[in-house]
């Protein structure tokens, strides 16, 4: 998911951006000299861009890239696609899944994938290597795993036909997830993959606490200040993200007021709560974190929340029907007293799952464990979005399968920052330095060239 940018204003959401603090304009100062032209391209570079045409790509346009590179962006079958091609390619190559987006938010590819630092900086580290590296669009926002997984297979394949003769793929968040069922879908396609904070396991699992999570807030905060605005059925979403028809202003902006709606509830319960830790309003924050195994954190709480109130329309069309059912369960939490845990149960409300759905989740996907390629996993051990279980989980499935020689997987410490709306400091999705991206594929690049297993303590 990955949801990254979410909260972040990096990688794969880019429904929250990060506030651009305000500075005083300055007086524009024209420069009278043309615009330098921009390089000429090397024969092996014009053989390039009439290669990728002859295979089908079109639109087709070049930028310069660093050190004397360049960047190759078009369409394949009408979805965009950007690719860095470093000067001298040698053949090696990676795509890049990028994580969950809300619904309605633009589907486009960067710019520019070495100089934005897509993935936190794994595109440029690659390319630097002297790796071609890039990523597609999806064919839709929100949910994206089959598409992402499609498109991503087929830039693979683009790439091999372009001359590639080892590709690597790597994902954050939901694009982590991604990279799991393209090594299980496609064995031997790949040369090797990193997966970073992903859905690497279940998504079943995954949309289970984020709706249990959710109607547990509606039960316990409803008729108070705290609660989310719009419909209360958790089977649609709250209110729409996606701008209405007929809209002419920016769409980015439209997201961004309807998510500031339903968070600024959320974190002003979480900041009552920290005013009285023996508050109504902390005993509401620690049962919802709790139902939905999540930190008592206001990242862990307005993010899944987010998601699940945001998303849920998508989820439901995605999937073919209602991706999750609660009858019969019964909630239970050492954060409530047993009157507390029957009133819930009593109240909460009750939904069936399609089995539609849910055939669709495991295909897209919950894994199988049959990995034959070196696969790479790096994951906070408190991450706001994505529980560090979904590793633990995957370990387990891989050990089942048979195939634990082909894992390596790296737990590291947490990260905090501030919210983009309120400033208060919480755990990130996927919050990792620029060294441990760098040693998770330095990890996985090491692993390809010599067939042995990074250490354990490869990535800290």
């Amino acid at each position: 998911m990955s949801y990254r940018r979410l909260m972040l204003a990096a990688l794969a959401v880019p429904t929250f951006a990060t506030p651009v603090t305000a500075r005083a304009q300055q007086p524009a100062i024209l420069d009278p000299r043309p615009a330098a032209p921009a390089p000429a391209l090397t024969p092996a570079q014009i053989a390039l861009v009439a290669k990728a045409r002859a295979l089908g790509a079109t639109e087709v346009t070049t930028r310069p890239a660093p050190d004397g590179g360049i960047t190759l962006d078009g369409k394949l079958e009408g979805d965009q696609f950007v690719v860095a091609f470093p000067e001298g390619w040698a053949g090696d190559a990676l795509v890049y899944a990028h994580g969950y987006s809300t619904p309605g938010t633009p589907i486009a590819v960067s710019a520019d994938p070495v100089g934005d630092k897509v993935g936190g900086g794994l595109i440029a580290l690659a390319y630097k290597d002297g790796v071609a590296a890039g990523h597609s669009a999806y064919e839709k926002d929100g949910l994206g795993v089959e598409t992402g997984t499609l498109n991503t297979k087929r830039l693979r394949d683009f790439l091999v036909k372009m001359g590639a003769h080892g590709v690597y793929a790597a994902g954050d968040s939901m694009g982590g997830g991604i990279v799991v069922t393209l090594l299980e879908t496609y064995p031997g396609a790949f040369v090797g993959g990193l997966a970073r904070c992903g859905v690497v396991d279940s998504w079943s699992t995954l949309l289970g606490q984020l709706y249990d999570m959710r109607a547990a807030y509606n039960y316990l905060t409803r008729n108070t200040p705290y609660a989310i605005p719009g419909n209360q059925d958790i089977r649609r979403s709250a209110i729409s993200s996606v701008p209405p028809a007929g809209f002419d202003g920016d769409p980015k902006a439209y997201g961004w007021a309807q998510l500031t709606k339903v968070v600024t509830p959320i974190l002003a319960l979480y900041a009552a709560a920290e005013k009285d830790s023996r508050g109504k309003e902390a005993r509401i924050v620690a049962q919802v974190a709790a139902i939905g195994g999540f930190e008592v954190d206001p990242g862990s709480l307005a993010f899944p929340l987010l998601t699940a109130a945001l998303g849920a329309d998508d989820m439901a069309a995605t999937t073919g029907g209602q991706p999750y059912g609660n009858i019969g369960k019964v909630y239970a939490s050492p954060t409530m007293t047993p009157a507390e845990a029957a009133a819930l149960n009593k109240g909460i409300q009750r939904i069936a799952a399609s089995p539609a759905a849910l055939a669709y989740l495991t295909r897209w996907h919950e894994a199988t464990g049959r990995i034959t390629d070196p696969l790479v996993t790096m994951h906070n051990r408190i991450d706001s979005l994505v529980p560090y279980a979904q590793e633990t989980a995957l370990k387990e499935t891989v050990a089942k399968a048979g195939h634990s020689a082909n894992l390596a997987e790296y737990p590291v410490a947490p990260l905090r920052a501030p919210l983009p709306v309120g400033g208060a400091q919480a755990y990130t999705h996927c919050g990792f330095t620029p060294d441990q991206t760098k040693a998770a594929w330095e990890a996985l690049r090491g692993w390809v060239a010599t067939g042995k297993r990074p250490a354990a303590d490869a990535v800290k």
